[in-house]
């Protein structure tokens, strides 16, 4: 029962925010929408900030679990990209809104995962220093961001697949690469 009215209150955010900004949402709205009391929806949820975030954490976890041993670049971007492209007003709207920060956290948080996952599947069976495996991690996350940043920032109207396969392409082999010089750097010094 709990997961069903959680689940209803979240398709019902999600409906909610396709039609309007995120600043014009209250948990009134939410409540009225879903056929539920505002004490229902507290019961779950401190804020609809804490709604959205479980919403992301959802999907990031989501995506890490369906795909932990397929993820490549082009796969990270496609899945990243494609549920943007799915729900593009509702990401066009937390964009848009007062708290983009928080939309802005909740990519970071799923691409790092995303991309650790894969970094840590290159490293097997080579000797990185943790230290090293989230350097690398943080640099492919942060490439990775920046194209998904500027591509909301420019509305989502470039062929972001496209541009993360050729991206892909064009990295293919770098990161195993990268993970050897660390070995051997490593024993270096």
């Amino acid at each position: 029962m709990a997961q069903a009215t959680k689940k209803r209150i979240m398709d019902g955010f999600l409906e909610l925010l396709e039609q309007r900004p995120l600043d014009k949402i209250s948990v009134v709205d939410i409540a009225d929408h879903c056929g539920i009391n505002r004490n229902t929806f507290y019961y779950y949820y401190c804020d609809v900030y804490a709604l959205i975030r479980e919403l992301m954490e959802v999907r990031a976890q989501q995506l890490i679990t369906d795909n932990q041993e397929d993820l490549n670049w082009i796969e990270i971007t496609r899945e990243v990209t494609s549920f943007f492209r799915t729900h593009r007003r509702t990401v066009y709207h937390l964009f848009h809104s007062s708290q983009r920060d928080l939309l802005e956290d909740h990519i970071y948080d799923v691409t790092y995962a995303c991309t650790e996952s894969l970094v840590r599947r290159t490293a097997a069976g080579l000797s990185v220093s943790e230290a090293d495996l989230r350097a690398v991690t943080l640099f492919f996350t942060s490439s990775l961001l920046g194209m998904i940043s500027r591509w909301l920032r420019f509305g989502m109207k470039d062929d972001a697949e496209q541009l993360g396969e050729r991206t892909g392409v064009l990295l293919e082999g770098t990161l195993r690469r990268m993970l050897e010089r660390a070995c051997s750097t490593g024993r270096d010094t």
